[in-house]
């Protein structure tokens, strides 16, 4: 009788160093529907938003690139509040 080998990365496995399953980790887990990865997006936002090309100043854009993640929506909301929306 022949035993049956376990898989690629098995070796050693241990039930002790399986991930504490928080709801956290089920939050940022990947969801499968029928087999296949179910994408996630972003939620909706309140407003809808349009793809635009617009010119900037190098020096602006940088302004705004260097304040970090989010540039995008900073310059957005510079632009409502100088239309006073």
């Amino acid at each position: 009788m022949q035993t049956k080998k376990p898989g690629p990365g098995s070796e050693g496995a241990d039930a002790g160093d399986a991930p504490l399953l928080t709801e956290e980790w089920f939050e940022r887990a990947d969801a499968f529907h029928g087999g296949e990865r179910v994408r996630r997006e972003r939620p909706k936002a309140a407003s809808a938003k349009e793809a635009v090309n617009l010119p900037l100043d190098a020096d602006v854009l940088q302004y705004f690139r260097q304040s970090g993640p989010g540039w995008q929506s900073r310059i957005n909301e510079a632009l409502r509040k100088a239309a006073g929306l």
